[in-house]
């Protein structure tokens, strides 16, 4: 049996440290990126300007990472990365249906309040999907998926209802980041919530019935071909009956969404 010699245990030790300081510059410069991305958006994301914020120079992100497009995937896996640890650290009910809303809550609280990262990791359908940490987090929605179907609560085949969650979460998320501030209604993420607790489950939706507000939205329907009111009145009337759909009544449900 032969031992390796001084030599080679110290080629070894130059090995691991020349890995690890290239791991941890590897680290600096995703997280130098993803910052920039969040404070100034995806155009301001350069390999210039990543280098200098890394404070390295722009060579070192073509040895690093290939190319731009090698460091945005890297930005990604960061961002699964982030996004799994939350979905770790979530209390997870015994109802799997209050789950399943919390789930679908803390992924729509993440894409809120990341909208560049967010934008990035889901702009681009195939990208970062084949990092662990998206597989991981896969794992922990097919488990949420699992409880239902073992509960006799799933209304869909097991795969479709993780299509489904995930369009929903990220429709409700690009179309919230698409509307002006003051637009932003949190009553349009409750609906699309519900939407998919309705089409994935067999339990009725969070929402009452809506006593005033149907008929307040066909009347507001139909406003505009009335010639009996005034402009003005039509305009006040108008304001009433948004607010009588607006406050249609809603259940008390177990959410880990916090009002916006």
């Amino acid at each position: 049996m032969t031992h390796p010699s001084a030599a080679d245990a110290a080629s070894s030790m130059r090995h691991a440290n020349a890995a690890g300081h290239r791991d941890e510059t590897r680290q600096r410069v995703v997280k130098a990126a993803a910052d920039l991305l969040a404070r100034e958006g995806r155009e301001a994301v350069t390999t210039r300007a990543v280098a200098a914020a890394a404070g390295l120079q722009p060579p070192a992100i073509y040895r690093l990472f290939g190319d731009k497009d090698g460091l945005l995937d890297a930005v990604v896996e960061h961002g699964y990365a982030t996004f799994l640890a939350r979905k770790r650290i979530a209390a997870s009910p015994s109802d799997p249906v209050a789950d399943l809303r919390a789930g679908w809550d803390l992924a729509v609280e993440f894409g809120i309040s990341n909208p560049e990262l967010y934008a990035l990791m889901y702009g681009e359908p195939k990208r970062g999907t084949t990092s662990m940490a998206f597989l991981a987090g896969m794992q922990i929605l097919t488990g949420r998926i699992n409880r239902l179907a073992v509960n006799g609560l799933l209304r869909l085949s097991e795969g479709m209802a993780a299509t489904v969650i995930h369009a929903t979460a990220r429709g409700a998320v690009l179309t919230w980041l698409s509307l002006p501030e003051d637009q932003r209604d949190p009553a349009l993420l409750d609906a699309m919530r519900e939407s998919m607790v309705t089409a994935v489950t067999t339990q009725a939706p969070a929402i009452d019935d809506p006593g005033p507000a149907a008929a307040a939205n066909a009347l507001r329907a139909s406003l505009p071909e009335t010639t009996a009111l005034s402009p003005a009145e039509r305009s006040l009337l108008t304001e009433w009956l948004d607010r009588l759909i607006d406050r249609a009544p809603t259940k008390d449900v177990s959410s880990t969404r916090r009002a916006r």
